[in-house]
Parts: C-alpha cells; sequence; structure tokens
C-alpha cells in the first residue's frame, strides 16, 4: 500500500474515529485515502481550533486526540494548540503534511521546519524519512502521547512518504529505547507517605489535572472519604470532587476560595496530586514549605521539586499510588479540622448586582446548575474563566479551560471536541467577547457538520482581564482593550442558523438558560455584562 494508505490504516487501527482537520496540498495523498475510510473527518475554519477541537477530544475520551493540517501556514497554525495540549498534558497527535523529501531545506513553497518549531511543545516529533517506517511511528506516536505524562506527538510527512510504496504490518506491542515511565510507587516512599498521613491532624489533598490524565478521579474520592481528608483543586483539577461534597472546599490560588486558601495556610501536611504547584495556584510556595510538610505525587520527576520543595517525593501513576494509599491508610480524627474549614467555606462570598446588566456569577451558578449530572461545561480565557471557576457547581461532569498556556479562543473549539467525544447531551461553551471572535468563525463547523453546543458569550465590550490589570496596576490608563466595532454576536448566530437570545438583567436569567437548553441543537446567549465587573 502507499504511505498514505499506512497513515489511515494505522489510524484506524489505533480506535480513531473522529479527526479535526484543514487540508491543503502537501497531505492531499492523505485526504484522498481518509475519504475512503470511515473514521469522520471534522472540516475546521482554523488549523488552530482543529488542535483545542483534538485535544478536548482527548480530555473527554480518554484516548489521544487527532489533528491534520497541511506544511507551511497550516501547520504553524497548530503551534499554539500544541503549546496548550502540552501545558495541559494533553494526549493529543497532531499529522502535518510536508514539502517533498528532496527539497527539505530549500525555502520551497509552504515549507517550515514544523519539527523543530514544535519541539519544545511536544513529547516529540518524527519527521518520516521512509514510508515503510509508517506503521511503527505511529503505533509509538499513540503510545507515547498517552503513556507516562500524557501530551502531544507530531509526525511530519513528506509528500514522496506519503506516495511511497510499503508492505504494512501494524505492530503488536512498542519498544522505545530510555522511554520507560514510572508507574508503580517505590515502597520505601509510599509507606513515608502512609507514616506522614497517619501523624497528620490538619491534612489536605491538592489535586490538579494529572488526576483526571491517570483515570484516578474515583480513586482519589475514595482516599479522601476513607481517610477523611478535605480536598482542594487547582483549575484543571475542577470536577475531580463533585462542588457540594462535604470534603471539598473549591478552588486554591489568586482567584481561587477563601476556604482553600485558608486549607492551604493552616494544614500540617499538605498532599498533592498530579499538580505542578503553578504560580497561579501557589502564590507563595516557599512560605508553604517552611511550615508545612509536603508530599507530591506525580508521574513526572522533573514536577517534583520544580516549583515546592517536597519532604516526600513519590514518583508514580497517581491512580496506582491512590490505590495502595487507599489499602494502606485509614480514618484519620479529623472532625475539628473538617468543622473549621466549613466553617470558612460556608462564609462563601458575596457579590454586587448592576443595574442594566447580568451578574456573571449568577448566571454561571444557574447555568451550572441546571446542567446534567453529567454536563461539560467549558470556560475559555480571562474574566469568563475567572467568573466560571469560582461559581460553576460541577458534579459528575466536567470543567474543560485552557489552564497553564491560558489560550484565549479555546472553548469554542473545545466544545467540539468534547461534544464529539461525550455522550453526554450537554456541553456548554461560556467565553468572553473577545475570545469568542477569535474562534467565531467555528460557527460554519457546527452547522455543516451538525454538531450541538450550547454557547453563552458574556459581553462586555472590552479585553476584561487586561483591563482589570490595568485600572488595579497602571492608574486607571486602558490602552488597546476596547472591543469597539464588535458585532450583536446572537445577530451573528442566526445568520448561521443558530438560535440565540440576548438578555441584560438577572430577572432574565432563567428564562433565558431554559431557552439555552431546551432541544438539541446549538444555541447561543449573549449576556450584556458592566465593564467593570471585577474578577
Amino acid at each position: 500500500m502507499t504511505g498514505a494508505q499506512a497513515v489511515v490504516t494505522s489510524l484506524e487501527k489505533e480506535g480513531v474515529t473522529t479527526v479535526f482537520g484543514y487540508p491543503g496540498a502537501a497531505i492531499c495523498p492523505v485526504y484522498d485515502c481518509l475519504a475512503k475510510s470511515p473514521i469522520c473527518h471534522i472540516l475546521v475554519r482554523q488549523e488552530q481550533n482543529a488542535g483545542h477541537a483534538a485535544a478536548a477530544y482527548g480530555r473527554i475520551s480518554g484516548r489521544p486526540g487527532v489533528c491534520i493540517a497541511t506544511s507551511g501556514p497550516g501547520a504553524l497554525n497548530l503551534l499554539t494548540a500544541l503549546a496548550t495540549a502540552y501545558m495541559d498534558s494533553v494526549p493529543l497527535v497532531a499529522i502535518t503534511g510536508q514539502v517533498s523529501s528532496e527539497l527539505l531545506g530549500r525555502d520551497v513553497f509552504q515549507e517550515a521546519d514544523i519539527t523543530g518549531a514544535a519541539e519544545p511543545f511536544t513529547k516529540h516529533s518524527f519527521l518520516v524519512k521512509n514510508a515503510a517506517d509508517l506503521p511503527r511511528i505511529f503505533k509509538e506516536a499513540f503510545y507515547l502521547a498517552s503513556t507516562g505524562r500524557p501530551g502531544p506527538v507530531l509526525i511530519d510527512l513528506p509528500v514522496d512518504v506519503q506516495k511511497g510504496e510499503l508492505d504494512f504490518a501494524y505492530p503488536e506491542a512498542v519498544s522505545i529505547r530510555g522511554y520507560n515511565p514510572s508507574t508503580r510507587a517505590n515502597p520505601l516512599q509510599l509507606r513515608r507517605v502512609a507514616q506522614a498521613i497517619s501523624q497528620a491532624r490538619r491534612p489536605v489533598i491538592c489535586a490538579g489535572g494529572g488526576v483526571f490524565s491517570a483515570g484516578a478521579k474515583g480513586r482519589m474520592r475514595d482516599f479522601s472519604e476513607g481517610c477523611q481528608i478535605p480536598v482542594v483543586t487547582t483549575m484543571m483539577g475542577l470536577g475531580l470532587m463533585p462542588s457540594d461534597h462535604p470534603l471539598y472546599f473549591g478552588m486554591l490560588g489568586s482567584f481561587g476560595c477563601s476556604a482553600a486558601n485558608y486549607a492551604i495556610r493552616h494544614s500540617d501536611l499538605l498532599i498533592l496530586i498530579g499538580a505542578r504547584a503553578g504560580d497561579r495556584a501557589m502564590g507563595q510556595p516557599g512560605v508553604v514549605e517552611k511550615r508545612t510538610r509536603i508530599v507530591h505525587i506525580d508521574i513526572d520527576p522533573a514536577e517534583i521539586h520544580k516549583n515546592m520543595e517536597a519532604s516526600i517525593p513519590l514518583v508514580a501513576d497517581a491512580h496506582l499510588a491512590l490505590e495502595q494509599l487507599c489499602e494502606c491508610c485509614g480514618p484519620l480524627d479529623t472532625g475539628r479540622w473538617l468543622a473549621e474549614l466549613r466553617e470558612k467555606k460556608g462564609a462563601g462570598a458575596s457579590f454586587s448586582d448592576r443595574e442594566g446588566f447580568v451578574n456573571p456569577h449568577r448566571l454561571v451558578a444557574h447555568l451550572s446548575g441546571r446542567l446534567d449530572d453529567d454536563g461539560i461545561y467549558v470556560a475559555d480565557v480571562g474574566l469568563n474563566q475567572l467568573w466560571s471557576a469560582r461559581s460553576a457547581q460541577i458534579r459528575e461532569g466536567r470543567f474543560l479551560t485552557s489552564g497553564g498556556m491560558g489560550t484565549m479562543g479555546y472553548a469554542l473549539p473545545a466544545a467540539m471536541g468534547a461534544r464529539l467525544a461525550s455522550d453526554a447531551g450537554q456541553v456548554v461553551a461560556v467565553m468572553g467577547d473577545g475570545g469568542f471572535q477569535m474562534s467565531m468563525q467555528e460557527l460554519a463547523t457546527f452547522v455543516q457538520h451538525d454538531i450541538p453546543v450550547k454557547m453563552v458569550v458574556l459581553r462586555n465590550d472590552c479585553l476584561g482581564l487586561v483591563r482589570q490589570i490595568q485600572k488595579q496596576e497602571y492608574g486607571g490608563h486602558y490602552e488597546a482593550v476596547e472591543l469597539g466595532g464588535s458585532p450583536d454576536f446572537a445577530a451573528l448566530a442566526q445568520v448561521y442558523g443558530i438560535e440565540s437570545m440576548t438578555i441584560s438583567d438577572n430577572s432574565q436569567i432563567e428564562e433565558a438558560v431554559e431557552a439555552l437548553l431546551a432541544g438539541e441543537q446549538s444555541f447561543l446567549l449573549q449576556c450584556l455584562i458592566s465593564p467593570d465587573e471585577p474578577a
């Protein structure tokens, strides 16, 4: 068979059923074969959105998502999506077309060194030089993307390789020299962790997105409940515990809940699981290190000690480590500690209403409360992300957002990928008007491929978070943050044949959310928000 046929057959062997992409001349051989395959191809309107959609598909399905682009500008448009997936440890396989091998390095039409450009943002990249290597490379790519700490892998395909001939035989196993991620915990370190837990009186678990990556959500809940240890999460860990769970105390960090930050400050044992303790989550790691004993469980040894010194490091798969801890740790006497945290949580936060505008916290709380238990909430980046993280009520569903990279325009294509990967009937994308305008061309993709997504645009006619920074740190000198000239987004949706509504008062929230969630079709709700509404 040809190399292009080998590419498509390899995808089928890996169980791929959906890919996201945008064709071009240098990837046409693959697309010609893809047309004869049962794999569903979703034509996005910009390559970056193919990457975000595939990444969200991977986060929900637990298997690597797949995106495809052509050479040069098509491949380069994937870079932001690759970096976003890399920072958030998302399994992704990106396939790019490339100019013919004999022309590499000669600056021919639409040539770009994509493997070199993507090197900082991928677990590994392959520039395929021989069609006979394709089955092995695809097997390795999917294995690399999904094992150890998940992440994006890039496969660059010169046109001549796609047209080359090979005898196809797909490998049954993978053996990569030098790649052997540690999954089981060191027994001695595990005993030290168990001993530290047994001695703690004010322990707290801080869980991040790595718990989702390990498929350890249920096991972490078992551990917390079995030992009666309170849980806080990073933004990437939102949804690991139901928002109303008696042992859950919210998201920590500079934009987090007071109860969660109080728990970190006053704990005597901090158990970090699948979290890197980044600056947004842990503003003063040095202070925490001095007063609290720290256990850090992560499959990536590079993350341990990077941002926060760990008293007891444990390099292991989170699911296996938690399974072992559940076996050797029993209930702790944390009644007084939990009562103290519940008192802090009960205080809550107060939000002021503004006449002629919707309060975003009220909207988010009501919207998330009306979602099905397994509904998926996708937040963009900016103030909308912070309002969502603080006020969304997540039960058994997921909260998706761009955490490490903070990529605006993420929510719309990510909601597309999540919807196609999920059996859940409800996927809602919540965006600011800045982020929405970075990817609103994908409304056409929703319509063309009949992908039902519920959309909420929180419109304040400015880049809200940047405006807030300019207000607080630069004396209210606003520069390049006003989004003048933006269209009526509800009217724009209707041009695409998507139902829509606009609200400007809290009294309209209930009716609007009912309209948004009714039926199976896409719907866009535009909510007018005060530009002075803070994070």
